[in-house]
């Protein structure tokens, strides 16, 4: 296992390094492949080590690599741990991750800077690649810090425009934000346990003290709030649309915004401690997820719209987790990668087709240009609206059946949100591939032509994983499933009552009632119009003014204090206070010097009334 573990991780940084050194020498196509194939080594080793940890009599294999940090009580290597968890985020990452690679070669040719692309694309599976298969929070951290620096490259990549480097600066920033978190949940964890290697955390967690556990559990879902964009931290994801459409697919679909679901997930044994803590995260993910969803109802940019749609779809994760149903969560998050780089990849190709353009309302009844475009792109959408069989209909079955368990009203959110998305993932269906022709001012008269095969080839591979993916975890496999594989990683949770097989019958009717009438609703209304101030509100376009709040309430006065503390405090009181000091000094010294003439007979003087003062005073004492 040790060599398969070690070769999962290196591999991405093998194809990096190769790039890097190799790179100016080399043609698009060789770099491409290079970084192509580093990727989809890696995912055949996941494979590998996947079989190996089935027949293995231990699920739990720590992977020593070297000693990393030894200070006082801190001890901490650079180890693998390969389990169910670590392994099932390996498969997907790599596995989706290989197929962005691929699209890339086509959709990024004769870009600038087409080598460093590939470079940064490798770093951040690495990235993630450390962040999963770490065996302690130190070494999670590196790979957390490494895909947000990545991200950061990679949403900026375009960084002569103002809109992109804003972008990129802003998911940066937010990201820091959370990294608090993660950094405040660490020094508890020590302070108290005195280890971050996650075995020992969890074998010891249960001598925490409730406080102290919730504040741990708090900290980790500001961390997640960050990192898988949700409330209050969700606002930099849609702006991250910036960057170029395959570092889209890869940060919603295999990197980044998952990170935050797996670190929450990864920690249930402490999760499990707080019932309040579990509770606020339930909050959080089911908010956010309705939030976002009414957002992507108005967005008139077809990436913008995904983007809302997977900040809605990780709340739906968010809230799993707060309900405990950890497998659910995973369960989703697979199912997920598969339909949203798909639908990504899918839009990659539509925005090809029309020479950059992303406003869905110059496009239009594009189906029958792109011939495999859009039969890949409407099953991405049957799949994420939740009709069965896709693989969307079982995994947000298998969640909002769990909700339905652990909180009614958080079920009721979860059902209009289903609503909700069906009715925008319809609604950009209808006016991408729909409709009347709106593109021909943006092709100048021409045809849109369909994408080259390196492009939609992976588009085939994922429109199968969308269809077939339910099978990993179908509500009636129990033994032979997804949940029953990474049953041994997660930490006891209180049992809530189950529901009955009458019951998840209908739940699962209730999910398909939902999905229907959000295509329908979706269907009769965008079937003949391009827009319409009555159903696109204002109030959603501009994400209900939370950008505007943060400007108001944050920006704003922070600008004003600097500006304040630039012009008043600085020079006036810090300034002022250094100067007053050398003034002082100064004028001490001009005084002391006043005593110092130079002449030898102004010092006899002195020396001579010193004497009589001192032979006066022993004369008075005497006397």
């Amino acid at each position: 296992m040790a060599p398969l573990a070690t070769l999962i991780l290196l591999m991405p940084l093998a194809g990096f390094l190769f790039v890097l050194i190799n790179g100016a020498r080399m043609s698009e196509r060789a770099i491409g492949t290079v970084a192509t194939t580093a990727i989809a080594t890696s995912f055949a080793l996941s494979v590998a080590a996947f079989v190996t940890l089935l027949s293995s009599s231990s699920r739990e294999v720590t992977v020593q690599l070297f000693t990393w940090i030894s200070v006082g009580t801190l001890h901490v290597p650079a180890a693998l741990l390969v389990d169910p968890l670590s392994i099932t985020m390996s498969l997907f990452v790599t596995g989706i991750s290989a197929l962005i690679h691929l699209y890339s070669m086509g959709y990024m040719h004769a870009e600038r800077d087409y080598r460093k692309f590939f470079l940064y694309l490798n770093l951040f599976v690495f990235s993630m690649l450390t962040l999963v298969l770490a065996n302690n929070l130190v070494l999670t951290f590196v790979g957390w810090e490494g895909v947000g620096v990545c991200s950061y490259w990679l949403v900026s990549y375009y960084f002569d425009r103002d809109s992109a480097a804003s972008a990129g600066k802003k998911a940066f920033i937010y990201n820091r934000v959370g990294d608090v978190g993660l950094l405040v949940a660490m020094f508890l964890l020590f302070g108290h346990l005195h280890t971050l290697t996650y075995l020992s955390v969890f074998a010891s967690a249960g001598t925490l003290d409730p406080t102290v556990a919730t504040l741990v559990v708090l900290a980790l879902l500001l961390a997640a709030t960050g990192k898988s964009a949700q409330i209050p931290l969700f606002n930099w994801l849609p702006d991250a649309m910036e960057g170029p459409t395959p570092v889209s697919a890869l940060i919603h679909a295999a990197t980044m915004v998952t990170a935050g679901v797996y670190l929450l997930v990864r920690m249930s044994p402490v999760l499990a401690l707080s019932s309040g803590g579990r509770a606020t995260i339930a909050v959080i993910g089911g908010v956010t997820a309705f939030v976002a969803a009414t957002i992507a109802t108005s967005q008139k940019d077809i990436k913008k719209v995904l983007a809302f749609s997977t900040v809605s779809q990780i709340g739906y994760m968010v809230l799993a987790v707060g309900a405990g149903a950890y497998a659910a969560a995973i369960f989703l998050m697979v199912s997920h990668a598969f339909f949203k780089a798909l639908l990504f990849l899918g839009s990659g190709s539509v925005i090809h087709s029309l020479h950059g353009e992303q406003d869905l309302r110059k496009m239009g009844a594009l189906a029958k240009f792109l011939p495999l475009t859009f039969p890949t792109f409407l099953v991405g959408w049957l799949a994420i609206s939740g009709i069965p069989p896709f693989a969307g209909f079982w995994s947000k079955g298998d969640v909002l059946t769990n909700v339905f368990s652990y909180s009614k009203p958080l079920w009721i959110l979860g059902v209009v949100t289903a609503i909700l998305t069906a009715y925008y993932m319809s609604r950009l269906f209808v006016l991408t591939f729909q409709g009347t022709e709106r593109f021909r001012e943006v092709t100048h008269g021409a045809d849109p032509h369909e994408s080259p095969w390196v492009m939609t080839a992976p588009l085939v591979v994922l429109a199968a994983l969308s269809l077939l993916g339910g099978a990993l975890d179908l509500p009636w496999v129990h033994h032979n499933s997804l949940a029953g594989f990474l049953a041994p990683t997660f930490g006891y949770v209180g049992a809530h009552a189950a529901p009955t097989t009458m019951a998840q019958v209908g739940l699962a009717s209730v999910d398909v009632v939902a999905a229907i009438l959000g295509l329908l609703a979706a269907f009769s209304i965008w079937r003949d119009r391009v827009s319409s101030t009555r159903y696109e509100k204002s109030f959603f376009e501009h994400v209900w003014h939370w950008d505007d709040a943060y400007d108001t309430v944050l920006a704003r006065p922070l600008t004003a204090a600097s500006e304040f503390a630039g012009a008043v405090i600085e020079p006036r009181v810090i300034d002022g206070a250094v100067t007053g000091v050398a003034v002082a000094v100064r004028r001490s010294a001009e005084g002391a010097r006043k005593v110092q003439s130079g002449f030898v007979r102004h010092y006899a003087l002195a020396t001579v009334l010193g004497l009589a003062v001192i032979v006066t005073y022993l004369v008075a004492r005497v006397g």
